[in-house]
């Protein structure tokens, strides 16, 4: 998931890289000997659900809805498969939310030849800020470990947090309403009573009946549409935890990028959605083959939402979500895709089963988002989008201090936290400096992708905790057992250590790109303006995005300007006709314009 960032400051480009260590992997070909097989631990407890996820195997659910856009509700029933794990369980608790409305509950035993279901009693009691419990009492006669059993909740949504209804004025067309869901992380107990957990996984299939005129997407493997009912039908052949279930409904229409590759949008956009990408989304999901083996969702589509939608992009298998602002900026786009694209291995495959270790996904996702990036654009382009963010890393530590606990990996919670409050720049990036960290001590890049081929191939529709990844890499690289303990950089204190990453990678490869805009910096940092005629050579309009957006961080670092930056504003900017590169926010260009035109703003 790529949420919306601060972009931050300050950082050095010429880190040292980790003595190497252990064999080589020539080109994709595995090692040698491959660790045996594993199984995850998987969390006894997870503090954000109040469900009895332990008791309970759940095999498949099943949504059957109708949305009503003139009171903004859906309605209708959800189906879960259940096997019971242990002896003697007489309730199931899921996870629920004030917003949903039961209407009824009752179960089936298909074991015992049952027809008519039976009428379960229930009640809903408090648990959290963002969510309640849904009590329901089981009959004894019919909860046997091991024999499957179908729970019906017929409900309501009305305005829970998973789901933004949207009216025809806050759409981009502006023509006709449209509706969304965004699970993550525990919000789909407000779309429907759940194991909102990621420790669960499931298959899911869903029927979904909307008025004329309206097409439903759901993070589906396949789908269908019957006209003269007006029903969507989806089914998702691959487990997945409860929130990347998600749906989204409108004036949508398509066009195909590639073989496997859809873009969605409202018709006002497609076009230049279509443009940007181009057949982009291909091309990255061959790269990600070659690193980490076969793409596992079939389908790779995109929809693109209006500007509400609460965060930049959502990584929903087989449809990630993106909000349509994107588009402004090429650079960010193809970041955002990619990093959405590497979720399908790391994140939505192989799943964090608790959310205090988020950043198994998002540190995983974001080093294999650089991989893809280094192999497709090469290693400089790599390394100038990470100095961009590893120096948002490091100025946000200096706003909450090296002691914050915010800044651990692994951020133990209390019960009542919302687990999406905890999600930061520390679960990317400092996730991502330990994952290159690993890489380093691998001895080779292409070692460490062979690695996380078969790390992927292991654990696969699986839900890990993070020390299912170190075991496996120690068990993978044995030759490294000791360097886990190795002083100042044990494995331990990556955890469960707060401050800034004990280890960063070599930023050297970005120097031609990176040093020209410290170079710019420096240049006002003196107590008077500088030279006019030091600034000709500064030709803004052949940087990048990532680089002006580095020196505008950068900038922002060193307010106040000198008092005598204020002056000259525009003319020599308009002399010089030096302006920046477009896909940069308008008061940035203008800040831009007016720093290397000889004025501040």
């Amino acid at each position: 998931m790529a949420e919306l960032h601060q972009t931050p400051t300050s950082l050095c480009c010429c880190r040292k890289p980790l003595l190497a260590s252990g064999p080589r992997c020539d080109g994709d070909s595995r090692p040698l000997a491959a660790p045996g097989p594993g199984t995850p631990r998987g969390p006894l407890v997870d503090v954000a659900s109040a469900s009895n996820f332990r008791s309970f195997r759940l095999r498949h659910l099943h949504l059957d809805l109708r949305l009503n856009f003139a009171v903004k509700e859906m309605s209708g029933w959800l189906v879960l498969d259940l096997v019971p794990a242990q002896k003697g369980v007489t309730s199931l608790v899921l996870d629920s939310h004030p917003s949903l409305l039961i209407h009824s509950i009752d179960c089936k035993d298909p074991g015992a030849g049952q027809e008519e279901p039976i009428s379960l009693t229930y009640r809903v009691d408090p648990f959290t800020d963002y969510g309640s419990s849904l009590n329901i009492s089981l009959p004894p006669a019919a909860v046997k470990p091991g024999r499957l059993i179908q729970i019906t909740v017929r409900y309501t949504t009305t305005d829970g947090p998973a789901i933004w209804w949207l009216d025809s004025e806050l759409t981009c067309g502006q023509s006709r309403p449209l509706v969304f869901t965004q699970g993550h992380s525990v919000c789909n107990r407000s779309f429907f009573p759940c194991f909102d957990t990621p420790a669960v996984k499931s298959t899911y299939t869903a029927t979904v009946r909307v008025p004329e005129g309206v097409t439903v997407l759901m993070s589906a493997s396949l789908s269908s549409y019957s006209t003269p009912d007006r029903v969507f039908q989806f089914s998702m052949e691959f487990p997945v935890p409860s929130y990347l279930v998600a749906l989204v409904a409108g004036e949508l229409q398509h066009v195909d990028v590639g073989p496997r590759s859809r873009v969605w949008a409202e018709p006002c956009l497609l076009s230049c959605a279509v443009k940007k990408l181009g057949g982009s989304v291909e091309r990255w999901l061959g790269v990600a083959e070659e690193l980490f083996g076969p793409y596992l969702w079939g389908r790779c589509d995109i929809v693109f939402l209006p500007p509400s939608f609460p965060i930049v992009a959502m990584e929903n298998p087989c449809l990630t979500f993106i909000i349509a602002s994107i588009l402004e900026s090429s650079e960010f786009l193809l970041i955002d895709v990619v990093h959405e694209i590497a979720h399908g291995w790391f994140g939505n495959a192989v799943t964090n089963a608790t959310w205090e270790e988020m950043w198994l996904s998002e540190g995983l996702a974001t080093y294999a988002q650089r991989r893809i990036t280094t192999e497709a654009y090469g290693e400089a382009f790599t390394c100038l989008e990470t100095a961009v963010r590893l120096d948002a890393l490091h100025r946000q530590l200096r706003l909450l201090g090296d002691n914050n606990p915010v800044s651990k990996l692994q951020v133990k919670f209390e019960p009542g936290v919302n687990p999406s409050s905890l999600m930061n720049l520390f679960t990317y990036e400092k996730g991502f400096c330990f994952v290159s960290y690993l890489s380093e001590l691998s001895g080779d890049v292409r070692r460490f992708d062979c690695f996380l081929r078969d790390y992927i191939s292991e654990f696969k529709f699986q839900s890990v905790v993070a020390q299912d990844l170190i075991d496996y890499f120690l068990q993978y690289f044995p030759q490294l057992m000791d360097v886990s303990h190795r002083e100042g950089l044990e494995f331990e204190r990556w955890l469960n250590g707060s401050g800034p990453p004990l280890f960063e990678p070599d930023l050297s490869a970005a120097g031609a790109l990176t040093q020209p805009v410290q170079d710019l910096c420096d240049l006002w940092r003196g107590c008077q303006s500088p030279d006019p005629q030091a600034l000709v050579s500064f030709d803004l309009s052949a940087w990048s995005t990532f680089q002006i957006v580095l020196f505008l961080d950068r900038m922002l670092d060193q307010t106040p300007l000198p008092r005598g930056t204020r002056t000259k504003t525009f003319k020599l900017q308009r002399a010089n006709n030096v302006l920046p590169s477009p896909g940069v926010s308008g008061w940035r260009c203008y800040l831009v314009q007016g720093l290397v035109g000889g004025g501040a703003t």
